[in-house]
C-alpha cells in the first residue's frame, strides 16, 4: 500500500473503526487474549480422532512424520519455508520401491496432510485463515499415472494365477470378478455388506471415498457368489461380506498379498507394479469406448458436481439403466434392469 489510494485507505479504516468504537488497541488486546497454540504432540492425535477412517489412512504416516519432526513446537511456529523443506527431507527419505518417482507422491502428502491438520486448527480457532502457513506452499506438481487399461489376454493370465495358486483361491477370484466388473475401489469391496446386497434388481450398494454412496449394477452371477461366499463364511447382516475361511474380515493386506503372489507368477505384473486400481481402469476405459463418457463416469462414480466433472457433465447424466445395459454387454449376462 502506497501513495494517496494507500493514505486515503488507511484513514477510510480508521474512520471505519472509531465509528464502531473500536481502537487499533482494542484489536491487539484481542489478538493477545488468544490462548497458546497447541504443540504437534497434542494436536495431531485431536485431529486424527475427528477425521474419516479414510483421511487417517491417508495421511497419519505423515503426521507421525511431523510429530517424528516438530512434536515439541507449537503448530503456530512452522513457517512456510520450514514447511518446504519438511516436504523436500520426506522427499529424499521415502522409502524406496519399485514404482517410486522421485519421492514426489511423498512431499504432495505431506503438504496435504499440513493442509488438513491447519484446516481443522482454523476451524478450532487457533489460527486465523491468514495464519495458516500450509495454504502458502504450493503441492509438487502431479506426474500423469502410468496405471492404464489391461490387454483382455493380460487379464485372463491374472484371473488364472488368482483361480489356481494360493490359500484361498475362491476369495481371490471373487474380489477380482468384482472389480473388474464394477470398477470399485478396495474401499469399496472391503465396506460391502450383505444388507447392501439387492438381489432382486442385482445392485450391490458402494460406500468409497468422500463418503459416496450408490448403487451399482452387477451381474446375476455375481450376485449369486457374493451371496454364498457372505452365507458360507457366516457374514452377519452389517458385517463386511469378504471373509477369510475362518470368518474374519479380510483387510487392504489381502490385496497386497494377492497382488505379490501374481507377481510371482507373472513377472509383468511384478515389473509394472500391476494393483487392483489397473482393473478399474480397464473396466472404465472398455466402457467409455463402447458406451460414451456420460456411462462411464457413472459407472465410476464419479460426481457429476465435483471438482473432476468435465463439461459434459452437466448436459449429459446416465441413469443406472444405463449402467445395467453396459454391464451386460461386458459380462454377456442379461440385467434385471438392461
Amino acid at each position: 500500500m502506497s501513495g494517496v489510494a494507500g493514505k486515503a485507505e488507511l484513514e477510510a479504516a480508521r474512520l471505519l473503526l472509531s465509528r464502531m468504537g473500536i481502537s487499533p488497541a482494542d484489536l491487539l488486546a484481542v489478538a493477545s487474549d488468544r490462548p497458546p497454540a497447541p504443540t504437534f504432540a497434542e494436536y495431531v492425535p485431536v485431529v486424527a480422532a475427528a477425521v474419516s477412517a479414510g483421511t487417517r489412512r491417508a495421511y497419519g504416516s505423515y503426521w507421525k512424520r511431523v510429530v517424528e519432526q516438530w512434536g515439541r513446537r507449537r503448530i503456530d511456529e512452522p513457517t512456510p519455508s520450514e514447511i518446504e523443506r519438511l516436504a523436500e527431507y520426506v522427499k529424499t527419505h521415502v522409502v524406496a520401491r519399485r514404482n517410486a518417482r522421485g519421492g514426489r507422491s511423498a512431499a504432495e502428502h505431506l503438504i496435504a496432510s499440513l493442509r488438513c491438520l491447519y484446516r481443522r486448527a482454523v476451524a478450532d480457532g487457533l489460527l486465523s485463515e491468514a495464519e495458516n502457513p500450509a495454504l502458502k506452499v504450493a503441492k509438487p506438481r502431479r506426474l500423469p499415472s502410468t496405471r492404464r487399461a489391461l490387454a483382455d489376454v493380460r487379464l485372463a493370465e491374472i484371473n488364472e494365477v488368482a483361480a489356481s495358486t494360493g490359500d484361498d483361491p475362491a476369495l481371490d477370484s471373487l474380489l477380482l470378478r468384482l472389480h473388474t466388473e464394477t470398477a470399485c475401489r478396495r474401499g469399496g469391496a472391503l465396506a460391502l455388506r450383505p444388507v447392501d446386497l439387492d438381489s432382486d434388481q442385482c445392485l450391490i450398494l458402494l460406500r468409497e471415498k468422500g463418503e459416496t454412496v450408490r448403487w451399482q449394477p452387477v451381474s446375476p452371477t455375481l450376485m449369486r457368489y457374493l451371496q454364498r461366499h457372505a452365507e458360507q463364511r457366516h457374514a452377519t447382516e452389517t458385517g463386511p461380506v469378504f471373509r477369510y475361511r475362518s470368518g474374519q474380515p479380510i483387510t487392504y493386506r489381502r490385496y497386497d498379498h494377492l497382488w505379490v503372489r501374481i507377481g510371482e507368477h507373472l513377472p509383468w505384473v511384478h515389473a509394472q507394479q500391476i494393483s487392483t486400481h489397473w482393473l478399474r481402469h480397464t473396466t472404465l476405459t472398455w466402457v467409455e469406448r463402447n458406451f460414451g463418457y456420460a456411462i462411464a463416469r457413472a459407472y465410476a462414480g464419479h460426481s457429476a458436481g465435483g471438482g473432476d466433472a468435465g463439461t459434459t457433465a452437466t448436459y449429459v447424466r446416465a441413469t443406472v439403466h444405463e449402467v445395467a445395459a453396459a454391464l451386460a454387454a461386458l459380462t454377456g449376462e442379461p440385467h434385471p434392469l438392461a
